[in-house]
């Protein structure tokens, strides 16, 4: 079968490994997006995931917090959903390597360009913890920094919404969907699909992002073999 992308960066909220109960893991929902994932590497397809870490914590819950801090309390919940991931696909008979950007070298590899490379020209699925490492910085824009580290074809944005509306969805029964879009529309018309730092470095790295719906995890295998789903910022 013919793929339309050989090598993924697949950004996943930690609300998604959630489910339905909002906060903490859930594991039923975190093995079917890892089976979609093992399904996704079957094809030959190469596969990086940068998680984020919002089932755990969500930046200061109190203004008073020093963010730096705040930041880096975050970096750590993305570990916590990292080592959750390699679990269940180690589980399912995938070859896993998690790397982080803070180290933590009882837990998992530094994060090293080539050696991530090497891992998935090994077909390894290799997960980013940590963002880039730096507070200040989403891991939304870790996970457009290592698209371009990697040379991904596409970023894959698996989210809660099945695509970017115009407005909230869950606030506006009347937002409208877009099949497509330009970066120079998501900066211009700051539409919430990431941040925009995350958005200007895919649009100067020529790296599209498909922003999809992970409530229905065989979305990803869909989208590797190049089916509609979602929304293509491109």
């Amino acid at each position: 079968m013919e793929l339309k992308y050989r090598r993924v960066l697949l950004k996943l909220s930690g609300e998604a490994l959630a489910g339905d109960k909002k906060t903490g893991l859930d594991y039923e929902v975190v093995t079917r997006i890892c089976e979609s994932i093992r399904d996704s590497v079957a094809l030959g397809v190469e596969m990086a995931i940068v998680v984020g870490g919002g089932n755990f914590w969500r930046g200061r819950s109190s203004g008073k917090m020093d963010r730096t801090r705040a930041d880096h309390m975050g970096m750590l919940a993305t570990v916590i959903n990292a080592l959750a991931l390699a679990d269940a696909l180690e589980q399912l008979g995938v070859d896993v390597r998690v790397q982080t950007a803070i180290s933590m070298q009882q837990v998992a590899e530094p994060y090293i360009r080539n050696r991530a490379v090497r891992h998935l020209e090994k077909g390894r699925v290799v997960i980013f913890g940590c963002g880039t490492g730096n507070p200040f910085f989403s891991t939304d824009t870790a996970s457009s920094l290592r698209a371009a580290e990697i040379d991904a074809d596409i970023m894959f944005k698996a989210t809660m919404v099945d695509g970017v509306y115009d407005s909230d969805p869950h606030k506006n029964p009347d937002a409208v969907r877009y099949d497509t879009l330009s970066f120079s529309e998501v900066l211009n018309k700051e539409l919430a699909v990431m941040d925009m730092t995350a958005a200007s470095m895919c649009k100067d790295n020529h790296i599209p992002v498909l922003v999809f719906s992970v409530e229905d995890p065989d979305n990803i295998v869909r989208a590797v073999r190049g089916e509609t789903v979602g929304t293509i910022v491109q």
